[in-house]
Order: C-alpha cells, then sequence, then structure tokens
C-alpha cells in the first residue's frame, strides 16, 4: 500500500491488515514494548484546516515509531502564495519520506499524491475522512468481535464521514444505513457504489435508517468551511439527532460513535453521548493506532 487517498482505494483484505497491526500495535504499547519500525524516517504534516485528533495522532505515532513528524501550516509554505502543487510534490519528495494533508479539496490530494515519489496520506478532505473510519472500525471490531451480522447507521450530514462510513462499512461485510435530509445526502458516486456493492439503504427517516442497529454514528452538522451555511444546515438537520429515543429503534447492546469533537444539544444529546463515552473515547484513542499502522503500511511496507 503506497498511498491512502480514501476509502474506496482500499480492499477489503487491506482494511483487514491495517486494523490487525493497529490491534498488535495498541497492545504492544500497553505492554511498553517499543518497535521503532520508523527510525529515521520522517514525515511531513501539511494543515489547510485545524485538527486535534490528527496532528496529535500522527505526531505521537511518529515518534512511537522512531521517526519524526514535520508540521507544515499551508500559509506558511510557498503552497498558501500559489506555488503549483505538483512542484511542492515533488520538492518535498526530496526531503521527506511520506507526507499526510489535512486539507479542504479532495482533489488537492489526489493531485498531490500523483506527483509525489513518496507516500502520501489523507488526513481529511471535504469528500472523505479514512483514517477516522479506520479507527471506527477498529472500534466496532473492539466492541463486537468482528463484522460478521452487524447493521452500521449514520445519522446526520452526507459529510466526508458518511462517505467514508458508507464504503468501509460495505467493505467490511456489515449492513449500512443513512439517514440524511434532502440537500444534506452523500456523494452520488458513493450512494451508487453502495447500492450495486452492498446491503445499504438511504433515507430520510432515522428510525427506519436505526432500526436494529448495532453501531449508531453521528458527526457535527457544520464541517468546517461551512460556517457561513450554518443557519440554513440547523434548521436541516435539526431532527437528524442521536438522542435517547433514536436509540430505543437500535438494538439495547448498540454502540454509539461520535468523530469529535462533539457539539452537544445538536447532532447528541449530552445524555447520549455521556452514556457511550467510553466508546467515543476508544475510538478517539484508536486514531493513534490506526495512524501508527498507516503509517508503517505506507512508509516500511
Amino acid at each position: 500500500m503506497k498511498n491512502l487517498l480514501k476509502m474506496m482505494d482500499l480492499t477489503s483484505g487491506e482494511i483487514t491488515e491495517i486494523l490487525d497491526l493497529a490491534d498488535k500495535l495498541k497492545q504492544e504499547k500497553k505492554e511498553s514494548i517499543q518497535h521503532h519500525l520508523l527510525k529515521g524516517k520522517t514525515l511531513g504534516m501539511i494543515f489547510n484546516k485545524p485538527s486535534t485528533r490528527t496532528r496529535v495522532s500522527f505526531e505521537v505515532g511518529m515518534y512511537e515509531l522512531g521517526g519524526t513528524a514535520l508540521y507544515l501550516n499551508s500559509k506558511e509554505l510557498q503552497l498558501g502564495r500559489g506555488e503549483p502543487i505538483e512542484d511542492t510534490a515533488r520538492v518535498l519528495s526530496r526531503y521527506l519520506d511520506a507526507i499526510m494533508i489535512r486539507t479542504f479539496s479532495q482533489q488537492e490530494v489526489e493531485e498531490l499524491a500523483a506527483h509525489s515519489t513518496i507516500p502520501v496520506i489523507n488526513g481529511l478532505t471535504d469528500y472523505c475522512h479514512p483514517c477516522q473510519v479506520l479507527a471506527d472500525l477498529m472500534t466496532i471490531r473492539e466492541y463486537k468481535g468482528g463484522f460478521e451480522g452487524l447493521k452500521l447507521c449514520y445519522v446526520g450530514s452526507g459529510n466526508n464521514m458518511a462517505n467514508a462510513l458508507i464504503v468501509g462499512g460495505i467493505k467490511t461485510g456489515m449492513e449500512v444505513s443513512a439517514a440524511c435530509p434532502g440537500g444534506c445526502e452523500p456523494a452520488l458516486e458513493i450512494i451508487d457504489w453502495a447500492e450495486s456493492h452492498g446491503d445499504f439503504i438511504l433515507t430520510d427517516n432515522c428510525r427506519e435508517a436505526a432500526r436494529d442497529a448495532d453501531v449508531i454514528c453521528t458527526d457535527t452538522w457544520i464541517s468546517m468551511g461551512q460556517e457561513a451555511e450554518a443557519a440554513s444546515l440547523v434548521e436541516k438537520l435539526k431532527n437528524y439527532q442521536v438522542n435517547e429515543e433514536l436509540l430505543e429503534a437500535a438494538k439495547k447492546d448498540a454502540i454509539v460513535l461520535h468523530c469529535l469533537p462533539a457539539y452537544r444539544g445538536r447532532e447528541i444529546t449530552a445524555s447520549v453521548f455521556e452514556k457511550h463515552s467510553g466508546e467515543i473515547f476508544d475510538e478517539a484513542e484508536n486514531r493513534l493506532h490506526v495512524q501508527k499502522a498507516v503509517l508503517v503500511k505506507c512508509m516500511a511496507g
């Protein structure tokens, strides 16, 4: 695996390999076993969007693997002054061993990878958030013991998380449902792919989507860059909240996941968030272990 650009690029086998390695690295961290698998390697981290979990997990992950991570704010790079991305890619390829980029446009990530001779990892775009969804899948497997026979339900805006969760859920063999209001659906190509490759339903009815679900996932209603649309998005999504009433439609032992940050009272109630905080913060921790696994797969083979 050279790059991680989007969930669609990963095979089911590659997803399993990443999760297996993440499990191994997590257990070894608990046992204080250190493997400097990336000793002497350097990761450049380009940020066009602010971050907590992405930055810290990649930076700590590289340190624990024996390598070095460089924080690169795009505004402080020539990229921020209009240097063509293909030139930035070719220069950074001569300095670094891999690039992680967190930005708005998926096309920017794809172009960076096309002109780089080193691995490129998508730390988030408006289209897809593969690193987060791999952590979600890791958490689901920890809590449920596997994926077979499970139903994954997403409730909320059809954003980057929805796109990636739908693909990740289907590629691991789960039934997947998504409840999104009109005008906030996932990407059309994701819907078309899901309908032809798995057991998938898209509806505007939250209870229908959540019926007998083993896993309920949600995300903030307003993604970075959508602040100007906040009022209209809140109005569209006000009935798409993960609350106690919605969970009544799911299985009694259903887990709840949220990629964070969570805005209590909007996409999730404070009571549901706290009741399921164990799962949610295990999910957040698993970003570290999955990131390390992705780094090893991309940079060490």
